[in-house]
């Protein structure tokens, strides 16, 4: 807890709550399927949480504006997001029933209000939100041609609504296209050697490619 403190020291007790049980839910869904790969459940906090948590640094969440995970595998981002922002709506959508049903347990177990797990393609959920968040599922122009359409037009938020993607490496290729894109290293937030690669790419829904 020590290294969410760190970084967000104004969690209240029931977000603790939820974090420090985050561990014993996951080891013991790891026990009966690989959720998270054997090297990081002893890590899940830094590669796992705090690795979603970035998302946050960038864009906190207002409110009554909903949030769409897209390929949320075992709940990352979108329950630690979930977590810290308990009065946003997310929706988290993978297409592998079995990772769903961890994630369904895992919002059981933790008590969110917040979260809808849907096992589907993206490209078959209804409705439009006001972000869309993921954890490199995809090279960046698959990515956004798999969430045409699902973005509002009218923003909550300051930042105008879009795509906020948790990538690594080099993307110079990926994101040539997009004239309007932002790119954000989260080794400038968080100092553990980790995210010294680690990245937040911001893509606005009017984005604009290059000619």
């Amino acid at each position: 807890m020590s290294l969410l403190l760190k970084y967000f020291p104004d969690l209240d007790d029931n977000q603790l709550k939820q974090f420090e049980k985050i561990s014993e839910v996951y080891k013991d869904w790891n026990q009966k399927i690989n959720v998270v790969s054997r090297k990081d459940i002893d890590e899940i906090y830094i590669r796992h949480v705090l690795h979603s948590m970035g998302i946050a640094k960038i864009q906190p969440f207002l409110p009554g504006s909903k949030v769409l995970d897209v390929g949320t595998g075992g709940g990352f981002p979108g329950i630690p997001l979930a977590i810290l922002f308990p009065e946003t709506e997310f929706t988290l959508v993978d297409s592998i029933g079995k990772k769903i049903k961890v994630v369904e347990d895992v919002v059981e177990e933790l008590g969110l209000q917040n979260v809808k797990a849907i096992n589907d393609r993206v490209e078959n959920i209804s409705g439009e939100f006001d972000f869309i968040v993921s954890r490199a599922v995809a090279v960046m122009p698959s990515f956004v041609h798999w969430v045409k359409g699902k973005i509002a037009k009218h923003s909550l938020h300051e930042r105008k609504n879009g795509i906020l993607y948790l990538k690594g490496g080099d993307l110079s290729e990926e994101i040539e296209p997009y004239r309007t894109v932002e790119v954000f290293e989260l080794s400038d937030i968080f100092e553990e050697e980790f995210f010294d690669t680690k990245k937040v790419v911001y893509l606005p829904m009017k984005y604009k490619g290059k000619p």
